[in-house]
């Protein structure tokens, strides 16, 4: 079973993208560079709690 999870910029705090993770993986978070619409730029987005 895959849980759901979101992933926020970590400049601007916005919402920017959902993703998929394994049910085993809950207690490391994910943390990946993305572009953010917002900011206009690559940013780091990191799993929401």
């Amino acid at each position: 079973m895959r849980k759901k999870v979101i992933l926020i910029c970590s400049e601007c705090l916005s919402r920017n993208y959902t993703t998929t993770k394994r049910e085993e993986d809950r207690t490391t978070r994910i943390e990946i560079n993305k572009f953010c619409p917002r900011c206009n730029k690559h940013t780091l987005h990191k799993e929401s709690k």
